[in-house]
């Protein structure tokens, strides 16, 4: 039976052109998942950015206007007026920040028009999907891949108020794309490019610095059809383009800080706000986060040196895991499950629209998308195993996202990369079963061949 997948591979063989059959479909797929997004935009129009959308917003603006990398909560006050205190920051990593500085750069500026940008980008991320399904499994996936990243709720909500996983969807289609095209074909030319996909996604991302682990490493020591030498080379180049990308951010953090700080020094206030009493009882923030504890942590009084305020509340964070050992693997538990949506959902949604002002029937539908997604995601799972299309890429993004959340905590935001997996799993179930329909029909369409008749062989003996 024909599969999308095969037709795909006929058609990269036997032609150079570019396949309008994907192109047209997923260009209208993408049009109309920008305007979900522009109407989310303009419905909200008023908005005014918040905490994380607060930082992005005003720290691109900080970045053009020749600030360099500062704290816009400490240089504008919580009120938006500026108080002219300049404090080098690194809380969060850099890629939002350039990427929101290119609109400020020509002159867009207001938050309107940065979440006005980030719908753009995120109809770039429909199509970068869609062009990691295809990959995967054909033609037809990379189309359905496309559409559910256009319409999914947890995906546009994001974009809406212009937060940072406006990116993470368009930095993990890449690395998708880029991971399954070295396994289709090793080459050091591939590596390289997977190696640049996955920097990337640890500059907008820096808890995507894992998958420097978790997938490349593994692909390149079991590339295909290459000995040991040829896996370490590739190996090698990757680790050459990842130092070279990231390198430099990293270099400039270690000359303004007195204490390392790598790609972000963000997981100190991450651990202070995640590992505390509130959230290792059994009440309504357990596996989730406390602002309150953050601010409660032991601290220097007057800190002019951002990474030295981020070790003391590491530190103060570690000390009360310590002496909470026993409540540990219970809250973990708690966290994993909750941002996978199967520790009180309902309150984590509740939760969604209080602190991140999302809109409450949307956020519902999404928790609801959410679980048929991740039910298609299961046959689907089946499908490529049948197939025998490594899922190794698929894995790696969702151990990543594991790990972010039993260091961090449970968040809905925070499972965005595993939901472009479930997309494309879905994606995957659904082009099985319609292959299966139509190879059914093509069957009872043939019609049977008659069996010619064999004479018994006495009776051709005979005169």
């Amino acid at each position: 039976m024909l599969t999308s997948a095969t037709l795909d591979l006929r058609h990269e063989a036997g032609h150079n052109r570019p396949d309008l059959r994907f192109w047209l479909p997923t260009a209208l797929v993408a049009a109309v998942g920008l305007a979900i997004r522009l109407v989310a935009v303009v419905g909200r129009s008023g908005r005014t950015p918040i905490d994380d959308a607060f930082y992005y917003h005003y720290a691109a603006n900080l970045l053009v206007g020749g600030y360099g990398f500062i704290d816009p909560f400490t240089y504008y006050g919580l009120t938006g007026h500026p108080i002219h205190t300049q404090v080098q920051t690194a809380a969060w990593p850099p890629m939002f920040v350039w990427v929101l500085a290119m609109a400020s750069l020509v002159g867009f500026k207001s938050y309107f028009a940065h979440r006005i940008w980030c719908c753009i980008i995120g109809a770039a991320a429909i199509v970068v999907c869609g062009m990691a399904g295809r990959e995967i499994a054909g033609r037809r996936v990379g189309i359905l891949t496309a559409l559910v990243v256009a319409i999914y709720p947890n995906i546009w909500m994001s974009v809406e108020p212009a937060m940072s996983e406006t990116l993470t969807p368009l930095v993990i289609g890449l690395v998708l794309w880029a991971a399954y095209r070295f396994w289709k074909q090793p080459s050091w030319q591939r590596a390289a490019i997977l190696s640049l996909c996955i920097a990337l996604g640890a500059l907008a991302r820096d808890e995507l610095t894992t998958l420097f682990i978790l997938l490349l490493v593994p692909l390149c020591l079991l590339a295909r059809d290459s000995n040991w030498r040829r896996r370490f080379a590739m190996l090698g180049v990757a680790a050459a383009v990842g130092v070279v990308v990231i390198g430099p951010w990293v270099g400039y953090n270690m000359s303004r800080f007195s204490k390392p700080v790598f790609i972000s020094d963000g997981l100190g206030s991450t651990l202070a706000s995640a590992d505390c009493a509130p959230t290792f009882s059994s009440g309504q923030f357990e596996g989730f986060w406390d602002f309150a504890c953050q601010v409660h942590a032991k601290v220097p009084k007057h800190p002019e040196d951002e990474s030295v305020t981020a070790t003391a509340r590491q530190d103060d964070a570690l000390h009360f895991l310590r002496t909470h050992l026993n409540r540990l693997v219970p809250v973990t538990l708690a966290k994993v499950a909750r941002g996978f949506g199967f520790f009180r959902p309902y309150q984590q949604v509740r939760l969604d629209i209080f602190f991140e002002l999302r809109p409450a029937r949307w956020a519902f539908v999404g928790l609801w998308s959410y679980y048929a997604l991740f039910a298609l995601s299961i046959p689907g799972l089946v499908v490529l195993i049948r197939r025998k299309i490594t899922v190794l890429p698929l894995a790696a993004v969702t151990v990543a996202v594991v790990l972010t959340m039993m260091v961090a905590f449970g968040d809905t935001r925070y499972r965005t990369p595993f939901e472009i997996v479930l997309a494309i799993l879905a994606s995957v179930a659904v082009d099985g079963l319609v292959n299966t329909v139509v190879g059914r029909r093509r069957k009872r369409a043939i019609p049977a061949e008659p069996v010619p008749a064999v004479e018994p062989a006495h009776a051709a003996a005979q005169p």
